[in-house]
């Protein structure tokens, strides 16, 4: 494996355990955890992708790290129940 490749292997690995923690009810869909691993995830991915100049999925990634840093800051700021 290239490099290119162990690191996008570790970002898509990211996403997958914050969605397979969620489907199994491990972790808060709008919980911090969730939205760490699909930021980290994504943004890594996103990396991956530039480094092999595959740019529909350094978007594809890039946004999810984005609106995964949206969901992060509304949940921070929901009041606490």
């Amino acid at each position: 494996m290239s490099t290119p490749d162990i690191i996008g292997t570790v970002g898509v690995s990211l996403i997958l355990i914050a969605y397979f923690l969620n489907i199994f009810s491990l972790i808060k869909k709008d919980g911090v955890l969730f939205y760490v691993l699909n930021i980290l995830g994504g943004a890594i991915s996103s990396f991956s992708s530039y480094l092999i100049g595959f740019w529909p999925f350094v978007i594809l990634e890039g946004v999810w790290a984005v609106i995964s840093v949206i969901g992060l800051l509304k949940s921070t700021k929901k009041p606490q129940e």
